[in-house]
């Protein structure tokens, strides 16, 4: 008899085929106040669950007695309880890896087109005020030979670090809970405490996970160790910002600017400071959203979820220490 799994996410035909050769499957393609009622049923039933976007609580999932294991169709897993999960040994799979390129783009897009100043002088053409030759007050900053210090030097940190250090010259400094010796061996990357990096590195790109460590991980006085002509990128979530401490320290100049991905609310209100700031070059969480990337992630969640049902967690189980200890 087939293990019943429910798709809660809209993806490509042929991968919800595949979905359907091994699983009895119940397919929702978004999650709403109209179906929430099926839905909730359907998980008193489920083996396993897979989809995005939406967090599953420990609370909803303690209605799953048969529940086996999760596949989330991103690299974060913070939209799941990682103890309770652990605890009742069901496998929390995840997609690394096959997205780690692109969003190392994506967080060089931030730090050039904040040191360039792009939506502001891309904004000048368009509305017409582009009359002459540019006034020193839009010149922006270089890249090249500057220092980076990365906050979380895992493979989409050993991927920024390659784009920066081969591209621009950039000298590498990382902050890490263990050493990362190819970054090392390969950049000539030096690890740092955490206050050094914000106070010596022309550009700091936060990478970090979310979780209980590192929620509002930067405030106020990690803003004021920073250079006053420092960058700040964020491209890891939102929630390790407090965020109103770096409005203020965008603001008073506490800090150059900030190239934001990633918000404490998404998509951000309309209402948000930082849509008033000239000096915050702002994208719409982009990270992986490519249309090559995105169908890879897909990809690897079916194959996490087939994996995980049949028993295998060598690759991609966020939690297999836990299960299997």
């Amino acid at each position: 008899m087939k293990k019943k799994v429910i798709l809660y996410k809209s993806i490509p035909e042929n991968e919800v085929n595949r979905l359907h050769e091994h699983f009895e499957l119940t397919v929702f393609n978004e999650l709403n106040d109209a179906n929430r009622e099926e839905f909730n049923a359907a998980l008193t039933q489920a083996h396993g669950i897979i989809g995005s976007g939406v967090v599953m609580s420990d609370e909803l999932l303690n209605t799953a007695p048969h529940l086996e294991a999760v596949s989330t169709i991103s690299v974060g897993i913070d939209q799941f309880g990682f103890d309770y999960l652990s605890q009742r040994k069901i496998a929390l799979m995840h997609t690394p890896g096959v997205l780690n390129e692109t969003v190392a783009d994506t967080v060089i897009l931030l730090a050039l087109g904040t040191a360039r100043r792009a939506v502001e002088v891309s904004n000048m053409v368009r509305e017409g005020r582009w009359d002459r030759n540019l006034p020193a007050e839009y010149f922006g900053v270089d890249l090249h030979h500057k220092k980076m210090g990365i906050v979380g030097m895992g493979r989409i940190g050993y991927a920024v670090a390659k784009r920066a250090h081969m591209g621009f010259g950039m000298s590498i400094c990382y902050h890490n809970r263990s050493a990362n010796f190819e970054a090392e061996r390969d950049f000539a990357a030096e690890r740092l405490e955490l206050n050094e990096l914000l106070s010596t590195c022309d550009f700091v790109v936060v990478l970090v996970p979310l979780s209980a460590a590192t929620e509002k991980m930067f405030g106020k006085e990690q803003f004021e160790l920073m250079k006053s002509s420092a960058i700040f990128v964020n491209a890891a979530r939102g929630k390790v910002v407090d965020e109103n401490a770096l409005i203020e320290a965008l603001k008073n100049k506490t800090i150059r600017a900030a190239g934001l991905d990633v918000f404490e609310v998404e998509p951000l209100p309309a209402s948000s400071p930082l849509n008033q700031l000239d000096n915050a070059f702002l994208l719409p969480h982009i990270g992986s959203a490519t249309t090559e990337t995105r169908y890879s992630m897909v990809q690897c969640a079916v194959d996490n979820i087939i994996a995980a049902l049949n028993g295998d967690y060598s690759a991609n189980c966020a939690n297999r220490a836990q299960i299997e200890g």
